[in-house]
């Protein structure tokens, strides 16, 4: 305080790299010019919070990449017999599901006079169009063929949803290990038609309910059920607080998309994902 006034600052250390003009930089290995630059709000004069709206959806799409690239990876490693790496991916999943529940509060800020005075410039655009949303509920399991005609126009998304449509799903190459660890998997459901949606399969249930009744026995199994009831709860917990946000913002309006909006939502919450490990609670301790 040589001139009596006190510096709040910090001294940059000369070891600091300050020159980037021929080194990489922040900014440049994650492409933030390109990244800053795809928030472009149509409203005209832009209204304040089309920003948040844009930024919300971004943001959920990014997560969602990540979530895609991580139950990628967890069903080739179920298919090799790689249990523990398997569970380390269904583990950075489940965090980034509470990551995108919790998102849906910085949403909720947003009222419905607010959103009314730029909603109209979405025209028809819609989550319900979002190929990567719609290929994480694909590798889960919840497959509907009739989805991928929203995609016809845009052939990278149409791909892409395909894909996951055609491919086994998480919970089918969880079956599979099982199968090949010695528990009685029924042959027809190892030789499913995999673009088929789950049905509940009675048949599994007292596999489960063997695996559940001596954890340390079966604690790999056992370990992994309780894993993917983890992957379900975070995902219906997502799937009910979007709800909440849609029904907090627009009330009971018609979605931009074309869908009954609230009530679609609420119907969605009948979806499940792995039934039996649901349907093996009732079982235990009877």
């Amino acid at each position: 305080m040589s001139d009596g006034v006190e510096r709040n600052t910090r001294a940059i250390e000369g070891s600091v790299v300050t020159d980037f003009a021929d080194r990489m930089s922040y900014g440049g290995y994650l492409d933030l010019d390109t990244l800053l630059a795809a928030q472009r709000p149509l409203s005209d004069p832009e209204h304040h919070d089309e920003l948040l709206f844009i930024i919300q959806h971004q943001t959920t799409e990014l997560w969602l990449k990540l979530v895609l690239h991580e139950l990628s990876a967890a069903c080739r490693l179920l298919r090799e017999d790689q249990l523990a790496p398997a569970l380390k991916c269904i583990a950075r999943v489940k965090h980034i599901q509470k990551t995108l529940t919790e998102q849906w509060s910085v949403l909720a800020t947003l009222t419905p006079a607010e959103y009314v005075q730029f909603r109209g410039v979405l025209g028809n655009a819609s989550g319900f169009q979002s190929a990567q949303y719609r290929a994480v509920e694909f590798t889960l399991g919840n497959k509907n063929a009739g989805m991928v005609r929203v995609f016809e126009s845009d052939p990278a998304a149409r791909a892409l949803v395909t894909g996951a449509l055609e491919a086994p799903s998480l919970y089918d190459e969880f079956l599979r290990m099982l199968a090949r660890s010695g528990y009685a998997i029924p042959a027809e459901i190892l030789d499913r038609d995999v673009t088929q949606a789950w049905t509940f399969t009675p048949e599994l249930v007292p596999i489960f309910t063997e695996i559940y009744a001596d954890p340390g026995a079966h604690w790999a199994a056992y370990e992994t059920c309780e894993e993917l009831v983890d992957l379900e709860d975070n995902f219906q917990l997502w799937r009910f607080r979007h709800l909440k946000t849609v029904e907090r913002i627009i009330g009971f309006k018609t979605g931009t998309g074309g869908s009954s909006g609230v009530p679609f939502l609420q119907r969605a919450l009948q979806l499940t994902f792995f039934p039996e490990l649901f349907a093996v609670r009732t079982e235990i301790g009877r």
